[in-house]
């Protein structure tokens, strides 16, 4: 088995072959001490694609910063999310569960369904027990409880969407010694949300009482080729994003001397599109003029808030994107600066496919690719695009750099990962450890016999990979049981059309990929987690 060198020209086309770094595992033995232990910080976009970064082949969008991640360690090509949607997501990254197994298996708010509950901020505010989404259930082994275990210090920083701050399933409830950000994700689709919590307590960085809700529309004449008109949305209010930013690099200081465990959540490039004007005015001298988002195009999503206008729609969504790399860069520059860099092991992906909706202009930027992204293909569907995750690992002081895995595997390998890092015993998951890979003994890495996801949102689906095999169930709640079956170890827009499913030539592999769904499968209490994996 090899790792190849990074080319960023081919990534998207072929599929690398799996090769070894040749370095020595030193620093994260169990037996060393806990100033040897490497620093573990794992960043977790939200919505990006797998073809929003340049490392991965975006042309548009400038992400020199994580580039350099990629050029500094290994690029995974065949990397996954458990799940298409965000709480989830993180509810299977948490735990080392698979959707079949998880606790949380779908967005569930606090205070009601999406087209129930409340947006209005003054309301959340005053009403802290209808703020959040649903909470893992108490004394849940999570990545930040293990870390804990080893030594490290813990902290968050970002969107959480993992319970409420009243419940048992706050972050500082789950083992996080630190946490700064926005426990909602209602709160996390505004940048300028009137509070962001550290720990227990709200930290009020804007007026609520000029905080706009999502949804809120432009002022009656406003002419939507103004800036002028886009204002009253952002000017004279902080920008959480460097609130969040500032409390990573605080973390990172506080911590220097001894074994931290940093996850920086970020909520971009999830809509609303709202950047700093300078770097949206560099995708402006890029891309030039362009329609806005308005009202009315606001009003054609199915969301109840419709999030916001945008002068420059394309321009934002990318600069979104390059000021976290340019965060991203910040932190790095810090780490060098405290010389804790080299061993520092950081991950950054993202927790589901790109969105579709009037505010994120992800098919445009061709946001998934090679993959299809849009309506049905992107996040909230089991397809690549929705599933595929950009994966890059750095660690200097234990990588060469610039290699490429095709190693298959998803978030549920987290856990076990870096509890084998830190020397500390996993909890029960349904991964397996990626620290031959990481660490340069490709050659000894376990492989996944198959990987399994369920969905019960977006008509119910199913989807299973075995080797180069994809099978994919859709409209199970409409009772389909028909698998199609897919040969993806070509990538492309069309691997996934029907043209392309050969189930009917191959019904041994149709009836192996069902009885990975029948052993996989827990089913669930709660009715909104419910799919029904019975073969008609």
């Amino acid at each position: 088995m090899k790792l190849t060198k990074l080319s960023k020209s081919a990534l998207c086309v072929a599929v690398p072959t799996v090769a070894a770094v040749p370095v020595a595992l030193t620093g994260c033995d169990a037996g060393k001490t806990r100033s040897e232990k490497p620093n573990v910080i794992f960043i977790l976009m939200d919505d990006a694609g797998y073809g929003d970064f340049s490392c991965y082949g975006q042309t548009r969008t400038e992400t020199p910063n994580i580039d350099a991640l990629a050029e500094s360690g290994i690029l995974f090509t065949d990397m996954y999310t458990n799940c298409p949607v965000s709480a989830p997501s993180r509810g299977c990254l948490m735990t080392g569960l698979h959707m079949g197994h998880t606790q949380i298996r779908d967005n569930v708010n606090l205070g009601g369904t999406p087209h129930e509950v409340s947006w209005e901020y003054d309301v959340i505010d005053s009403q802290p027990e209808i703020e959040g989404q649903m909470g893992l259930e108490p004394g849940t082994p999570t990545l930040a409880t293990k870390m804990k275990e080893a030594g490290y210090a813990t902290g968050m920083v970002g969107k959480w969407g993992l319970g409420g701050p009243l419940g048992e399933s706050a972050p500082w409830k789950m083992g996080f010694d630190f946490y700064y950000g926005c426990i909602c994700q209602r709160l996390a689709h505004n940048y300028y949300p009137p509070y962001l919590w550290k720990n227990d307590k709200k930290e009020y960085i804007n007026d609520i009482a000029t905080s706009l809700r999502p949804g809120t529309k432009f002022d009656e004449g406003a002419d939507p080729y103004d800036l002028k008109s886009y204002e009253k949305y952002s000017k004279g209010k902080t920008y959480a994003p460097d609130k969040m930013c500032e409390n990573v690099i605080e973390f990172v200081n506080e911590n220097k001397d001894k074994p931290f465990f940093l996850m920086w959540t970020t909520p971009y490039p999830h809509s609303a599109l709202m950047a700093p004007q300078e770097w949206v005015d560099k995708y402006v001298a890029k891309y030039g003029d362009e329609e806005p988002i308005t009202d009315e195009k606001c009003s054609t999503t199915s969301f109840p808030h419709n999030y916001y206008p945008c002068r420059y729609p394309h321009a934002t969504y990318s600069a979104m994107i390059s000021y976290f790399d340019h965060q991203v860069g910040q932190l790095v520059e810090e780490l060098k600066r405290l010389g804790i860099y080299e061993n520092t092991l950081i991950i950054i992906t993202s927790d589901n496919g790109p969105a579709n909706n009037a505010s994120s202009p992800t098919v445009w930027m061709d946001s998934a690719a090679p993959y299809r992204c849009g309506k049905g293909w992107g996040k909230r569907t089991l397809h690549e695009g929705g599933i595929r995750m950009p994966f890059v690992a750095s660690w200097p002081a234990k990588m060469r750099g610039g290699a490429v895995s095709n190693h298959v595997g998803y978030f549920a390998d987290v856990m076990p990962t870096l509890c084998e890092l830190v020397g500390v015993e996993s909890p029960k998951t349904d991964g397996i450890s990626l620290l031959p890979t990481l660490s340069g003994d490709a050659d000894v890495q376990k492989q996944h016999e198959y990987l399994y996801w369920e969905f019960p949102d977006g008509g119910g689906q199913l989807a299973v990979r075995w080797g180069n095999w994809k099978g994919l169930v859709k409209n199970v709640h409409a009772g389909n049981r028909t698998m199609q079956l897919f040969d993806i170890s070509t990538p492309g827009k069309d691997i996934e059309k029907p043209e392309m499913d050969v189930a009917a030539e191959h019904p041994e592999i149709v009836e192996r990929m069902w009885q990975y769904i029948e052993q996989s499968h827990v089913h669930p209490t709660l009715p909104k987690f419910q799919i029904d994996i019975t073969r008609k």
